[in-house]
This record gives structure tokens, sequence and C-alpha cells, in this order.
């Protein structure tokens, strides 16, 4: 059952983020561009994380097993709010990217629109973020050994390949809200990006009760979702077309600078 379970997971994990990948960016070497560069923003911010708790551990010195379980929810929050700080530098940088690309020929629009940069980066944050939470955990799937067999819960794997399709989505959806704010300079959807991120990351801390985890993270993922649609000036009436294929410029995937 190990392969099965191996496959399985990682299709639950990053199939819907492969998808977007191979049906809205891999199109178009630009996009292409832009998800990488997001990727590494990610991973900068987890170096400058490890960093600083590496830090934080070696000034404490200490080996309590209370005082590592604290140190630890605090390096999860410091990383949460340094990967924040990255999705703003990631947008101030796009910001002067697209300025230039327009400064080069006005008459054309050769830039992409803020919407779809933040959909692409959010995707880079999303892959990055779910490849190095869930790889470790996944190929231990491939075995030795059985789960729950301690009395722990056997659908761990299970759980954590949701939980980190929970994440990839929200990072999609915060990319696109957060570059909303930023754009329209209303720093509470700023804070509002940051606070539903810092409740997704310490709800994992609670890893015996994986249910609650599930459902207050869905929950929040459907709400971001919703707001996300509507940012990216999503409605009723284009949703409607888009199942009905009837609309061929829907939201993001065709859209341009507006």
């Amino acid at each position: 059952m190990t392969v099965p379970v191996f496959f399985g997971c990682a299709f639950i994990a990053f199939g819907p983020a492969f998808a977007l990948y191979l049906f809205t960016i891999a199109t178009d070497p630009l996009r292409v561009i832009f998800l990488i560069a997001g990727a590494f923003f990610w991973l900068v911010s987890l170096l400058f994380s490890s960093m600083f708790w590496f830090l934080v551990r070696v000034i404490t010195n200490n080996r309590d097993e209370s005082v590592q379980n604290y140190l630890l929810i605090f390096g999860a929050l410091l990383s949460v709010c340094i990967q924040e700080l990255f999705r703003l530098a990631y947008y101030k940088l796009l910001k002067k990217a697209s300025e230039g690309l327009k400064s080069i020929n006005p008459e054309e629009d050769i830039a992409p629109s803020m919407q779809l940069l933040a959909y692409v980066s959010g995707l880079g944050f999303g892959i990055m973020s779910g490849v190095f939470s869930f790889v470790n955990t996944l190929s231990n799937s491939l075995g030795p050994g059985t789960v729950g067999i301690h009395g722990d819960s056997p659908q761990f794997f299970l759980n954590s390949a949701f939980m980190t399709l929970v994440i990839i989505m929200l990072h999609v959806f915060w990319g696109v809200v957060f570059f909303d704010g930023c754009e329209k300079n209303k720093w509470y959807i700023l804070l509002t990006v940051l606070l539903t991120h810092l409740v997704v990351s310490t709800q994992t801390f609670l890893s015996p009760y994986y249910e609650v985890n599930l459902v207050t993270a869905y929950i929040i993922m459907v709400l971001m979702g919703i707001w996300a649609f509507y940012v990216a000036g999503g409605s009723c009436r284009s949703l409607k077309f888009c199942l009905l294929c009837q609309d061929k410029d829907f939201l993001l995937y065709n859209q341009r600078s507006r």
C-alpha cells in the first residue's frame, strides 16, 4: 500500500497546483519567469526565518522540552511575518518591472496586469511552500513502518496531503488579495492576510486534532478564494459564462493590463 499512498497523497497535494501551472502559466515564458522568481523569494524568506530561529535557539541554550516547544511556535510565527514581508518586497519589485515594461513601449500593453502577477507569484509561493512542508512526509510514506501502530492517527499522510493542498491554494488567494491591498493602499487588507496566515499556521500545532485543523483551514480558504475572485474582477455573471464555456477571456487566464 505504500506506493498507492505515495502517489495518492502527491496528487492530492500538488495536483491542483500542477493543473494551474499547466493550463495558465506554462504557455507563457514571462509567467514562468515570474513564477520562479516568486518561489525564489519564498526560499529567501525561509532562509531568513531559519537563521533567526537558529540564533534564538543558540542564545537561549535551553534544552527544556516546554521551552523548545515555545521556540518552535515563535519560529513559525516569525516565519509567517517574514514571508509576508517578502511578499511585499516582491510586489514592489514587480511594480517597478511593470512600470519599466510600460515605459519601453507605451503604445502596447506588453506588461502583465498586477492581478495576473499576483496570481502567478502566489502560486510560486504556494508551490515552494508545499514542497518544503510535505516532501519529507511524502518520502516517508514509501515505508518502512506502519502509521498509527502506536495509537496515532492512521490518516496522517492523507491529512498532511490535504493540509498541503490548502496551504498552496491559500498562497494563491493571499497573493491576489495582498497585491490588491497594495495597489489600493488599504493596509487593513494586508493585515487580514497576515492574520489569516498566522491562524492557519498556528493551528497546525494542534496535531492530534486533524479534523479541526482541516475544517478551519478550508473555511478560511473558501472565504479567501471568494474574496480573491471578486478582487480579480470576477462576478456571478462571469462565473456563469466560464462554467458554460461562453467566456474566452475569463479572469486571469488571458487578462491584460488595465
